[in-house]
């Protein structure tokens, strides 16, 4: 009876729990619902309708689908060019980065310069940056050039050249390597030291301590480097198109439209393809294809890498 009794009074309880954790939880479901899960349903939506920003849109199936996967001549080489810097841009920010913070760490004085000097980079805007970079290594003007052809290099077009347009880009994220370097000197330095010298006493070399010691103790902040890094250069915008519209030497005005992707698409990256196909051609629905594309292949990155993360450690329990 006394269970009977109480039962109205536990439920009122547990009532208020639920609508105490929610009302913690209210924040973040507001901001996941309005920042990220109308925007998504909103695009899945689109992507099936013909929408011009002015006309009501209007239900066209798989036009649109078909259009970008089968008939966008751009959709391959802005695909090609994106997948190119996840690989080759995260793989050697986090080499890069990794590397600095060790040598930073190692230094026995003058730390807060190098930290200082690493770090300013990163705090510069990205298009000034990017401004920056293309006037440094403009083939005709450039000190960049001129340096290396006074000692005998024969120095290439840098972003004027579809095959070093790329890695020029690449450069210029290495030189604002430092948020990297902060977070992996952050991790370097939360590696016990007991450990080191526990491997010293076993005799283990700077290599070996390196492989046993610190790497397994930096695994998760590596793998944190680049599943971000995958996440934002998916969404590389900015760099690619200013570097491609300064390097072109075209004078753009009000009302002119920028084509991305000089020279030769070779900088020409699927947000930049989003951004033209709905803002500047109106074609909101192939836009919202190829935002859904970029989507679907930055999940299974993640994902793929998260699997990996999980293998690697149930392997080591």
């Amino acid at each position: 009876m006394a269970t009977l009794t109480n039962a109205p009074a536990l439920r009122r309880k547990a009532r208020r729990e639920r609508l105490r954790t929610l009302g913690f939880l209210s924040p973040w479901l507001v901001g996941f619902t309005v920042f990220f899960g109308y925007p998504l349903i909103a695009t899945v939506y689109f992507s099936f309708m013909h929408y011009n920003q002015i006309e009501a849109p209007t239900f066209v199936g798989l036009r649109n689908w078909r259009y970008v996967l089968e008939q966008m001549p751009l959709f391959g080489p802005a695909l090609w060019n994106t997948l190119w810097l996840v690989v080759v841009m995260v793989a050697l920010r986090v080499v890069f980065g990794l590397g600095i913070g060790l040598l930073v760490t190692k230094v026995k004085s003058g730390v807060g310069f190098f930290r200082t000097a690493f770090y300013l980079p990163y705090l510069a805007p990205p298009v000034a940056a990017t401004v920056a970079f293309v006037f440094l290594l403009n083939p005709g003007t450039g000190p960049v050039n001129d340096i290396l052809g006074s000692i005998g290099i024969h120095a290439p077009n840098w972003f004027n050249d579809p095959a070093w347009a790329k890695p020029s880009l690449v450069l210029l994220s290495l030189w604002g390597i430092g948020d990297l370097m902060v977070i992996f000197m952050a991790a370097l330095l939360d590696v016990p030291k007991e450990q080191y010298e526990a491997a010293e006493l076993d005799g283990a070399g700077a290599f070996h301590k390196f492989r046993y010691v610190t790497w397994p103790s930096i695994t998760p902040i590596v793998m944190f480097a680049v599943v971000t890094g995958v996440v934002q250069t998916m969404q590389y915008y900015t760099q690619a198109l200013v570097a491609g519209k300064l390097a072109s030497g075209v004078s753009v005005g009000p009302g002119s439209v920028i084509q991305p992707g000089y020279p030769d698409h070779s900088t020409l990256t699927v947000p930049q393809l989003v951004y033209s196909l709905g803002f500047q051609n109106f074609n909101t629905g192939a836009a919202c294809v190829l935002s859904l594309v970029l989507f679907a292949i930055a999940m299974a990155v993640t994902t793929l890498l998260m699997r990996k993360r999980a293998g690697l450690l149930s392997a080591d329990d």
